[in-house]
């Protein structure tokens, strides 16, 4: 047997026509859900970028003990697991957090693995020229030309304001470099990973027991295409008189309609290639007569709000239903379902890797609580009636599937806090020397297989004000969560599952404590 495992990064199903969209070039999309299963009840778990990868690799919760970093020596790594038992495991990748602290050693645990570099101000061509910047975009201020969205950003974020600005001036100026090496469609990062994964396939058709993960990072922001995909939606191009703007702050957008409006375009242009290369890929399972013995996982890490909400971004905010409820697609050969949709609560992010070791007749860990889609692919037979999920430092939330309650801090400080980790590393930098001030060695959790961790105070996100409230939504009946809902009895059920299900992944008790859940 065989498997592909298609990631994309950033993909909204709101933009996809298999979940309600008519406006969206995405027809391969549709072709997908037409062979596969699609999951309407798909929700993120540990957020964002590289937690969510750690949940791809161990099959359990992160985010509650750690936020952005490697791998751990402790967990257990479902490539790795596969590898071992013979299988094949070969990664193809142009997104580029790999291959910096945060998350410098995921990669080492395929078999065989290729990376492809160009996106998101990545640290590749050196050129000390001035890159050519349209007028009135990201230029050598680091800002984009509406001031207003700067200074949005800036009440956002005023403890880091200058940090993040200065990262985005060097992050911005060398994306600008960056494309221009990428101005013909085949040097594109994507367009590149997936000839790479198409070319893993067409060398192995023949062959057994391998596991081809294509990641991309696109559609994340930049939303940089060409204009082969811009000509899908040539009319709003042709109506619109703004300033060039395809990479969003994670700020508050309420002044900015027409700038939203705009973004959802580039936004979607981006979609509509992430549907050619799909497309390319179900080309060849077709070519190759794939389909009776290779399974077909196509998922995302999250999604993004492009003006809901008043927000641009993933991270800042409440984990809405735009940023959490995820597009999820199974095909497996063994089950031979196909153009059905499942009801079902998953989650991809932990239960995907006891989905593929199932596939190749492997157990999992012990320590992973994802769960097995067999059943759901089957005949959606539930595997959970209730889910966390979140980022460390921020809202944990619990939803059952249709009820979402997100708990807040309890306290301004949002403290007690502490990562636990042998890996203290940022997205981009380890963590400073000051950071280890007050170093406490902490006793193992239940999954750390023995290993004591350094407990360090929370030195990453934290909650911010008035963004962070307790609130509980009806998304059947409020699906655009605009009026929280106010059920105590309800709120007391939910509190209780979210209670338990962290006492499963074993969570800090200090967490607890940070929550106000301990009375």
């Amino acid at each position: 047997m065989k498997a592909i495992v298609v990631m994309f990064d950033t993909l909204s199903r709101h933009f996809l026509p298999c979940y309600g969209n008519d406006w969206v070039h995405a027809p391969n999309f549709k072709r997908l859900a037409n062979r596969s299963v699609t999951f309407d009840t798909s929700y993120v778990c540990s957020m964002p970028c590289m937690p969510a990868r750690r949940d791809f690799h161990t099959g359990r919760p992160n985010f509650l003990h750690r936020s952005w970093g490697p791998l751990e020596p402790f967990d257990d790594s479902m490539p790795k697991m596969l590898s071992d038992a013979g299988v094949h495991t070969h990664l193809t990748t142009d997104h580029n957090h790999y291959f910096e602290d945060g998350g410098l050693n995921y990669h080492t645990y395929y078999t065989t693995w290729q990376y492809w570099r160009g996106q998101e101000g990545d640290p590749w061509i050196g050129d000390l020229n001035e890159p050519d910047i349209p007028k009135g975009a990201f230029g050598k201020n680091g800002i984009y030309s509406e001031q207003k969205v700067f200074e949005d950003y800036l009440r956002a974020f005023p403890e880091e304001s200058e940090a993040s600005m200065q990262r985005l001036r060097y992050l911005t100026r060398q994306d600008w470099v960056n494309r221009g090496f990428m101005n013909v469609e085949e040097n594109l990062p994507q367009a590149r990973t997936f000839q790479a994964g198409l070319d893993f396939i067409n060398r192995n058709a023949t062959q057994d027991n391998w596991m081809l993960h294509i990641e991309t990072f696109d559609p994340h922001e930049p939303f940089y295409t060409l204009d082969r995909y811009k000509e899908l939606y040539a009319a709003h191009y042709d109506s619109y008189k703004g300033p060039f703007f395809d990479w969003p702050f994670y700020a508050k957008t309420s002044d900015h309609p027409e700038a939203s409006k705009h973004l959802r375009v580039e936004y979607a242009a981006l979609v509509s290639m992430c549907d050619e290369y799909l497309g390319k890929v179900m080309d060849m399972m077709d070519d190759k007569d794939l389909w009776d013995d290779t399974m077909l996982i196509v998922w995302t890490d999250h999604g993004f709000l492009l003006g809901e909400h008043d927000w641009w971004g993933k991270m800042s905010m409440p984990m809405y239903q735009e940023i959490a409820n995820t597009p999820f697609f199974i095909w497996n050969p063994r089950v031979g379902v196909q153009e059905q949709r499942r009801h079902s609560l998953v989650q991809p992010s932990i239960d995907i890797a006891p989905t593929l070791l199932n596939f190749f007749g492997q157990r999992p860990s012990k320590d992973m609580t994802g769960h097995n889609l067999s059943g759901v692919i089957a005949d959606d037979t539930p595997v959970r009636d209730a889910a966390i999920f979140g980022m460390h430092g921020a809202h944990v939330n619990v939803t059952d599937g249709r009820y979402v309650y997100m708990r807040a801090p309890q306290n301004p400080e949002n403290k007690p806090l502490y990562q636990y980790t042998l890996m203290p590393t940022h997205m981009r930098s380890p963590f400073a020397v000051e950071d280890f001030a007050d170093l406490q060695i902490a006793e193992p959790f239940s999954f750390q297989k023995g290993a004591k961790t350094m407990k360090i105070e929370n030195v990453t996100w934290v909650a911010r004000d008035k963004q962070f409230e307790t609130m509980l939504w009806d998304t059947k009946n409020d699906p655009g969560q605009d009026v929280p809902l106010k059920a105590p009895a309800l709120e007391g059920h939910l509190k209780r599952r979210m209670v338990a299900l962290m006492q499963d992944v074993d969570a800090p008790a200090e967490q607890y404590e940070r929550l106000g859940l301990n009375t």
